[in-house]
């Protein structure tokens, strides 16, 4: 069994108050001390991407509490800084977690939290960033090549449907110390390379930042406005930020423009034409499975995934859907993941009922 502790009073309170005073503020918010027999911590990686506070930290304590009511969870973002995760993992450590779910800034960088949780006897799920360490009790994400194919696909063919045979791309991709920017990459690239179009210039967007994607795609409008007639964007953050420079530029008919998770504003971006298409991933799905096996690890049980081991890691990877405008209904809608409401709001309902989302 993996290094499950009891409650340790006071000493733990005391503990816990220095490394709190000694990492200058760093702060870790517990869902419920009172009682709590077992405390698992759950350590996001920004905030920028909507989804990390609206749906898989919510997801992910909804299903702890339901398996086991006794347990605390441990929580805290890390705001993109791999130096504040790590002060975050300690402080965590020294509140005697006894899992450690851990969704990393930097993958190579977390290397060293997960060897932290080794000398602590405390198991760690990678979640949805593959951890660079073969010291996984488990990791659960989606199918990442597999979303960025997807999206390579998806602007091909549809700049295919417009007719055009050939014509420049800019790529925007995620941030370089994310182990699934690369895979998302090396989808569209395996899609993107054998097509008609070209890749012109491509960044790797630090932080996922819209404001900086924004920024560069600003540049490449000046340089390649006239040539450019699709734009590759790893997520809907990124993607906002290079409408808001094509719109910016003066582009009067906006290219096809990709994103992934599936975000209210990118399905009502969707909706009004600025966008294409979206990645809708189950992050319902995602956080339960996290929460699942965190609560197996407190039995002692054995981890067992869905999908291929990855270098002897039991693993699941979830499988991403291709969202348009054409089947909005069908995905987010009927998944229950928004409401015809959310999305159609007064400056969309024209839309929304010109595409029949009703």
């Amino acid at each position: 069994m993996w290094g499950v502790r009891s409650r340790r009073g006071a000493g733990v309170i005391a503990s816990l108050l220095f490394v709190m005073l000694f990492l200058g503020g760093c702060t870790i918010v517990g869902a419920s001390s009172a009682g709590a027999e077992f405390r698992i911590a759950l350590l996001l990686p920004e905030s920028k991407t909507a989804r990390y506070e609206a749906y898989d930290r919510p997801f992910f304590e909804a299903k702890v509490a339901e398996l086991c009511p006794q347990c605390e969870v441990v929580y805290a973002n890390a705001d993109q800084d791999p130096a504040k995760q790590q002060q975050q993992a300690e402080s965590a450590f020294a509140q005697g977690i006894s899992v450690l779910v851990l969704d990393p800034v930097d993958s190579s960088a977390a290397v060293t939290i997960v060897a932290s949780a080794q000398r602590h006897k405390v198991p760690v799920i990678s979640y949805d960033r593959l951890i660079g360490s073969p010291e996984l009790a488990f990791w659960v994400s989606f199918d990442n090549e597999k979303v960025g194919s997807l999206q390579g696909k998806a602007l091909v063919e549809r700049l295919a449907k417009q007719g055009l045979s050939s014509g420049d791309i800019v790529m925007i991709n995620g941030s370089p110390t994310d182990n699934n920017s690369r895979l998302f990459k090396k989808g569209a690239h395996s899609v993107i390379d054998g097509s008609a179009y070209t890749v012109v210039a491509e960044f790797d967007t630090p932080d996922w930042s819209p404001d900086k994607a924004q920024e560069w795609m600003a540049s490449q409008v000046t340089q390649h406005g006239d040539s450019l007639v699709g734009v590759y964007a790893a997520n809907d953050a990124t993607a906002g930020g290079a409408i808001a420079a094509l719109k910016s530029g003066g582009v009067q008919l906006l290219p096809p423009v990709t994103g992934q998770d599936a975000e209210l504003t990118a399905i009502q971006r969707i909706v009004s034409g600025d966008q294409y298409m979206t990645i809708y991933k189950d992050f319902k799905r995602e956080a339960e499975i996290a929460a699942s096996h965190a609560v197996s690890l407190l039995d002692g049980k054995t981890l067992v995934g869905q999908s291929t081991e990855t270098n002897g890691i039991p693993t699941t990877l979830l499988t991403p859907v291709i969202v348009t405008i054409e089947n909005i209904m069908e995905t987010v809608v009927a998944d229950g993941f928004y409401t015809v409401e959310q999305i159609c709001t007064t400056e969309y309902a024209q839309a929304c009922a010109a595409a029949g989302i009703q």
